[in-house]
């Protein structure tokens, strides 16, 4: 771990000692000065600041880094200084405030409450915002507004090239400079009624609007123009068989080891999985049965003690809540789009720095984006990733096992001992469960069924013990690509896979092997 992200979750736990008793005592909490007075400012720290609960207040002296100020739920920020990218980004609630300069992004994606900066910011202001006030002081850089679906920016300074782009709705109030925006957006003087309703916000901030102020917001009620294809897989393992060619069926005495511990990179403590399957659901607190009870779930809400918690972008705010509760955290990229190796990072230690040090911390993408999936964990030294196998227009789940698995062998995970989870759209058979730890994976996640959980899992755990012995295996780490086989040419093709009949790859794979 690096010494800023070191320092960065350093504070953002002690923030969090402190804002309980700070509640209690309804007293604001100061950081970057001395026991004495003596200012010793913060600088580079990322991700910090973050969740804020209503009622909070928070004075913060320094020079921060991305992510920081973001995820506020009602509490009241200050930073006497400057920060990165991605200021007071998805805040639902609060006031976030910079007395300097902020980067890119700022209020990205922010849904309520209010931002406020007295310097002037990067480009990208207040980008996919859906409700709240950003007020800046000074300058704002290109595409201010861009994708903006409802609330106000105010710019007391000019704007770069592009305001507005993509407004869908709210408005957008620019008291300097501004270039022309797209034919779709309307600007216009502002009113007499705007004048006041403003006012409200800028008074105390010694600041006012004069008439020759503009107003940009859409002419039209946009169309929707784009339509996100959807991913799904064309194939699974429908046509990779278990093959046993090797050993002798085992007797019924023997005993088997079918289960798997998810643990913390240089922790022993883990997660036990009495068989490597873990369902995904919104919360498994209702699940009833001995074996529902020991198995853990992917879940978006409510975990329990061995979940993990699935943070996509619609649960990063709320996930707080969750995250002090669970066994591990999977975070999900694909719906991080466009964030860059800092941003994101600030936003692992927002969530990580909540979590005890034994917690699990995933990544999650597809497998169309592996390369960089890989990356991020090494560089950030998580735990491992969960890799989304669902395609545009389809995927074949044969053609993603030697994607997957050469990608992991360059990257260095299984010598780093980092997690490598499959996650298939479809329902789960015991075959699919042993094909994917043949393939090298950890573990599989699928959808859990709707009713009868327990019967289910029962299932599933009694076939996986009949398929152990018939192929001579009394440990699930000693299932590998041996012993499974393609059933056509086709799949042996485009999985490296040993055809049946054949045994052994086709020539195009042999110099791989």
């Amino acid at each position: 771990m690096r010494e800023i992200t070191e320092d960065s979750v350093k504070l953002n736990r002690q923030l969090d000692k402190y804002l309980e008793r700070a509640l209690e005592e309804n007293k604001p909490v100061k950081i970057g000065w001395g026991q004495a007075g003596d200012e010793r400012p913060k600088n580079g720290e990322l991700g910090v600041i973050t969740h804020l609960p209503k009622g909070a207040r928070v004075l913060c002296l320094g020079a921060l880094g991305e992510s920081s100020g973001s995820m506020n739920r009602g509490g009241t920020f200050t930073l006497q200084g400057s920060a990165g990218s991605l200021f007071g980004s998805f805040q639902k609630d609060g006031k976030t405030v910079s007395e300097d300069n902020v980067g890119d992004r700022a209020g990205y994606k922010m849904t309520g409450g209010e931002i406020v900066v007295k310097g002037s910011v990067g480009d990208d202001l207040g980008a996919a915002m859906s409700g709240g006030v950003i007020v800046v002081q000074g300058h704002a850089g290109n595409r201010t507004g861009i994708g903006m679906n409802d609330g106000t920016i105010i710019v007391m300074g000019s704007v770069g090239i592009n305001p507005g782009h993509g407004m869908k709705g709210g408005k957008l109030i620019i008291a300097g400079s501004c270039p022309p925006p797209d034919s779709n957006i309307n600007m216009r003087s502002i009113t007499n009624d705007e004048l006041e309703e403003f006012a409200k916000i800028l008074d105390p901030l010694a600041i006012s609007l004069n008439s020759d102020a503009l107003v940009l917001e859409t002419s039209k009620e946009e169309e929707k123009l784009e339509k996100i294809p959807e991913r799904y897989t064309t194939e699974g393992f429908e046509n990779i068989s278990l093959n046993n060619s090797i050993s002798s069926s085992l007797s019924d005495v023997t005993t088997l080891n079918h289960g798997f511990k998810l643990s913390k990179v240089g922790f022993e403590e883990g997660i036990e999985f009495p068989i490597p399957l873990i369902l995904s659901t919104n919360s498994a607190k209702k699940w009833k049965g001995n074996l529902s009870k020991k198995q853990p779930a992917l879940v978006t809400s409510y975990p329990r003690k061995n979940d993990l918690l699935r943070i996509s972008e619609k649960e990063l705010v709320d996930s707080i809540d969750y995250v002090k509760e669970c066994a591990g955290v999977v975070l999900d990229l694909a719906s991080l789009r466009g964030l860059n190796d800092a941003e994101i990072e600030g936003i692992i230690v927002s969530i990580s720095s909540r979590m005890d040090d034994s917690t699990i911390f995933l990544l999650e993408d597809s497998y169309e984006r592996v390369d960089n999936l890989f990356r991020l964990i090494v560089s950030f030294d998580l735990d491992g990733a969960m890799i989304d196998s669902t395609g545009l227009g389809g995927s074949r789940l044969p053609a993603i096992l030697p994607i997957i698995g050469l990608k992991a062998k360059s990257m260095g995970m299984y010598e780093l001992d980092k997690s490598i989870i499959l996650s298939i759209d479809k329902i789960v058979t015991a075959e699919d469960v042993l094909i994917s730890a043949a393939s090298g994976f950890t573990s599989i996640s699928a959808p859990s069924p709707e009713k009868e959980i327990d019967k289910f899992l029962k299932t599933i755990y009694e076939e996986i013990r009949g398929w152990m012995r018939e192929l001579g295996i009394d440990d699930i780490d000693k299932i590998g690509r041996s012993n499974l086989r393609a059933d056509n040419y086709d799949t042996a093709a485009i999985s490296g896979l040993r055809l049946i009949g054949y045994e052994r790859p086709l020539p195009m794979w042999l110099e791989l092997r």
